[in-house]
């Protein structure tokens, strides 16, 4: 008696051949096939049933930078035709307002407190002029955490970052944690070179060594793309691919640059050479999109589109600000919209349900997402803070109610400061370490989170604010520290002190910061009673005169200001500028300072005639000649 296997299928053979049934050892035949349908309801997806997995995550990209969330400016066809496809996500957020500690919660599926990255690394040293000292953060992703790719590579997955890692060098390389393949990953959180050769003096950036010369990263890094897809299309594989565009240095392909006419200006999505990367990486994710369509693999592929971060508003020594992402509040490096919300597109044509979600989603939950679609056990002992998106995305059932939290202890280079936050329903908190300020808004109504509901939802705020707290002490957190070698504003080699905007701590409900560049002053100045007070240095005593550089709108000019250093005061009448952010230097008295040290001026308003206060730039100390 010979027993033929020519089948492929266990229980096709088993229902399906005549032959089973009809030829001699009959029991002992259909006991085989039935043991053999046994294993296989019992056993993992067999290789060509589980599906693929893309996940593209791009650097520094706002929701605001594309087609599909509201852009007219910028050109991204790709992944608009992405979001028709599939399902695009409203209110899906970043776990950290800078790269590396999300890049930590995409792959583990944990807020990277529990593994000491809370800066991008190695982070922003201390400096004089900080309230506050920064806790010690992790320079790696720690060995003993458990990545997607790992998950996946130990399920049969072939696996591959081809792009940004940010992770951690020599010894804590992606190779590491679970990747078979690396190309252009190390420890650098901005390329080596936009084009080729891809190095610096400090080296190489791996796997592209032999580029053409002249070559763009962008294109390299999706025709790396394409060629690990074509590698493995006959079992299942799991690419990452963190673009390095759109981060800084913003650079791009001349002929791109030349397609966006006109010159940038502050305020609005204009920034010609921004503009041609963001074509540039929407071009290579098209590039990708098609391979998959090419091999016939979209159908069996999960493919996550997101950022890891909002998009950058601010200047950091650049003329003018790559993007702006209103109507979201300022942007990377920030806990308000702009810097935590980000885009998140899911396609998986037969699976997912097109349309649009407004469920609130985190880049803590791709890793459990991943494990329920491909089939991947999730260790018994392995706790993640993250919820499965794929019953959502596929049926539409709304996701459990849950909290979402931030813990961001540093003075971010955009200017951020060092603070948390947490959005639960429709509200969320943002909390101010260097003064334990607190602000609350409804993120539904008030995107722009312009509205501080602190005074008008005072339970709220409290409820909010002890469950950050909690979650702190949950997940390990570390803060800040008093900085013993506090030394704010102080003088020029001329003796002048000058205290910018960025430097006040506010205070009361309305007035705040706005660091936006066509701004870049306190604001929003339309409760009487908020003010504000400047730390400065003074190293040689005498009188000062005082300057301020104010703006006012038209009609609300008159309201008379209050500046004091102790006992010493300067009251002025605003002055009607023609528009709050049209600013005129003016000279408004002098006071008196008796001996060096470490000085606190308060700002504050004894009458608001018109919508606001004024808009304040700057204050400036001149020693009194």
């Amino acid at each position: 008696m010979s027993l033929e296997l020519e089948f492929t299928h266990p229980i096709a053979y088993a229902l399906d051949s005549p032959r089973l049934l009809l030829t001699s050892g009959v029991a002992v035949r259909l006991s085989f096939a039935l043991c053999l349908l046994c294993l296989y309801s019992s056993s993992p997806l067999r290789a060509a049933d589980k599906p693929n997995v893309v996940l593209i995550v791009i650097d520094d990209l706002g929701p605001r930078d594309l087609g599909c969330y509201g852009s007219t400016f910028y050109k991204t066809p790709n992944i608009d035709r992405a979001a028709k496809e599939g399902v695009r996500f409203t209110d899906a957020y970043a776990a950290c307002p800078v790269c590396s500690p999300t890049r930590a919660s995409i792959l583990t599926g944990r807020y990277p407190q529990r593994a000491g990255i809370t800066d991008w690394i190695p982070g922003r040293k201390d400096a004089p002029d900080q309230r506050l000292n920064r806790p010690e953060i992790r320079n790696e992703l720690p060995l003993e955490e458990t990545t997607i790719a790992k998950m996946l590579q130990q399920n049969g997955y072939a696996t591959a970052l081809i792009g940004k890692w940010h992770l951690g060098g020599k010894g804590f390389e992606p190779e590491k944690h679970g990747f078979d393949v690396n190309i252009a990953g190390d420890e650098t959180g901005t390329p080596r070179s936009y084009f080729a050769p891809f190095e610096n003096k400090l080296g190489k950036m791996p796997g592209l060594e032999n580029a053409k010369e002249g070559e763009y990263l962008t294109d390299r890094l999706a025709a790396e793309a394409e060629g690990f897809i074509e590698n493995h299309k006959d079992k299942p594989f799991f690419l990452y691919l963190p673009h390095y565009g759109v981060h800084t240095p913003l650079k791009a392909p001349q002929a791109l640059v030349d397609k966006y006419k006109g010159a940038p200006a502050h305020g609005k999505q204009s920034n010609p050479v921004y503009a041609a990367m963001v074509e540039s990486m929407d071009a290579a994710v098209g590039r990708v999109l098609k391979k998959l369509d090419d091999l016939k693999l979209s159908d069996n592929t999960l493919v996550i589109f997101t950022s890891d971060n909002g998009g950058l508003a601010t200047l950091e020594g650049m003329p003018f600000a790559p993007t702006i992402n209103s109507p979201l509040r300022e942007g990377k490096g920030y806990l308000y919209e702009g810097g935590v919300r980000v885009p998140l597109v899911v396609k998986w044509p037969g699976k997912v349900k097109p349309g649009t979600m407004d469920q609130v989603a985190c880049s803590i939950d791709f890793f459990d997402t991943i494990l329920e679609a491909t089939g991947t056990k999730k260790p018994a002992n392995l706790k993640t803070d993250g919820v499965s998106l794929l019953r959502t995305i596929t049926s539409g059932e709304p996701l459990t109610s849950r909290a979402i939290y931030w813990h961001y202890p540093h003075y971010a280079n955009q200017g951020g400061r060092p603070g948390g936050a947490v959005r639960s329903g429709d509200y969320k908190l943002v909390e101010y370490y260097e003064d334990g300020r607190r602000e609350l808004f409804d993120v539904r109504k008030d995107l722009s989170e312009s509205r501080n509901l602190v005074n008008d939802a005072p339970a709220t705020m409290k409820e909010l604010a002890a469950a950050l707290d909690s979650w702190r002490k949950e997940v390990g957190a570390k803060m800040p520290t008093p900085n013993p070698d506090y030394r704010p504003n102080p003088p020029d080699k001329d003796g002048v002190i000058t205290m910018p905007a960025r430097t006040a701590i506010v205070k009361g409900v309305m007035l705040r910061f706005e660091p936006l560049p066509h701004k870049n002053t306190l604001g929003f100045w339309v409760n009487k009673d908020d003010s504000a007070v400047f730390d400065f240095t003074v190293e040689k005593s005498g009188a000062f005169a005082v300057e301020v550089l104010q703006g006012c709108g038209k009609g609300s000019g008159g309201a008379e200001v209050e500046l004091a250093v102790g006992d010493e005061k300067v009251v002025f009448t605003v002055k009607d500028t023609g528009g709050f952010q049209n600013f005129e230097t003016r000279a408004v008295g002098t006071i008196q300072i008796e001996m060096a040290g470490r000085y606190t001026m308060t700002v504050r308003a004894k009458t608001k005639p018109g919508v606001a206060v004024m808009d304040l730039r700057q204050i400036v100390l001149r020693p009194a000649k």
